[in-house]
């Protein structure tokens, strides 16, 4: 793996142990047997060819951010692709359905999916009666 300057803020995190420096410089196989069960075996079945293609375009855009100084935007409809090490410190711009979500990869993500960060559904907030209401009208009472 290319090793990236770590920013001081992320020298102290740890994913189960190890270290963001020590992430990246371990093989494939060494990180997935540290991921919870589900992407351990996600992992191990091997990526499909949406997440290989999304990869590629990931470490094309690491290459690119690394000879200019601007941050590279990469959107992606694979929702259902895992947070790896070398993913930290790009933006990611995650499909919801309708709009694309940039999401700053940091961390704390590792591990888990991109579409934990880009929610599909709104929450829904309601005007309050009798604002262009026709039928609630007659149960506000009158100020």
């Amino acid at each position: 793996m290319a090793t990236m300057e770590i920013p001081p803020e992320w020298s102290k995190f740890k994913y189960r142990g190890k270290t963001l420096e020590e992430l990246l410089n371990m093989s494939m196989d060494e990180f997935v047997k540290l991921l919870p069960a589900r992407q351990r075996r996600s992992l191990l079945r091997g990526f499909t060819p949406a997440q290989r293609k999304l990869l590629e375009k990931i470490r094309k855009a690491r290459r690119k951010a690394s000879g200019s100084g601007k941050p590279v935007v990469v959107k992606t409809h694979v929702r259902d692709m895992i947070v790896l090490p070398e993913m930290v410190g790009l933006t990611i711009a995650v499909y919801n359905g309708k709009e694309f979500i940039p999401v700053k990869i940091v961390p704390e993500m590792i591990g888990h999916y991109l579409g934990e960060f880009s929610p599909t559904c709104r929450q829904v907030t309601h005007g309050e009666p009798g604002l262009k209401a026709t039928r609630s009208k007659m149960f506000v009472g009158l100020k």
